[in-house]
């Protein structure tokens, strides 16, 4: 691999990473997780760092092969992943920074649509690229699921 395309990769990995990282930092009070009524299928709080650690190198990866690729619809594609970054670092914001639960779960249905038009696109440019972002989808509509009975029974 070239040091330039290297170079690309790592910064490909280090968006999401930053995104994800700084919008935990402004949510603040992500302690109070543990005082809410959950449902059955919550995981342990500290499951969640190491998840979307995960997913979101993954989608640095992915980000990674359609941005180096020679496509015309790459552009447009990386403008959707962009969009859901956007959706992805507000949805923390929502839930744990002001306790908008169900406000943080109809953000969320939209960032799920964002997630498939993505996938959708990434998979015109390199079907790789669209697989590397199902895990990310299925830990969504997952989140989706804890949001909605959070907001219920809270």
């Amino acid at each position: 691999m070239k040091p330039q395309n290297r170079s690309a990769l790592i910064i490909s990995i280090l968006i999401p990473l930053a995104i994800g990282s700084f919008s935990a930092l402004i949510s603040g009070n992500m302690s109070m997780y543990s005082s809410l009524n959950k449902p059955e299928l919550s995981p342990p709080a500290f499951i969640f760092p190491i998840v979307w650690t995960i997913l979101y190198i993954l989608m640095g990866v992915s980000s990674y092969i359609v941005y180096s690729s020679n496509n015309p619809n790459t552009r447009n594609a990386l403008k959707i992943y962009v969009l859901q970054l956007f959706f992805n670092f507000c949805w923390s914001i929502i839930f744990f920074g002001f306790s908008q639960y169900l406000f943080a779960f109809l953000w969320l249905i939209v960032l799920i649509i964002l997630i498939i038009i993505m996938i959708k696109q990434f998979y015109k440019i390199s079907p790789i690229a669209a697989y590397l972002q199902i895990p990310y989808l299925l830990w969504c509509m997952f989140a989706a699921y804890l949001n909605f009975i959070i907001y219920l029974r809270n």
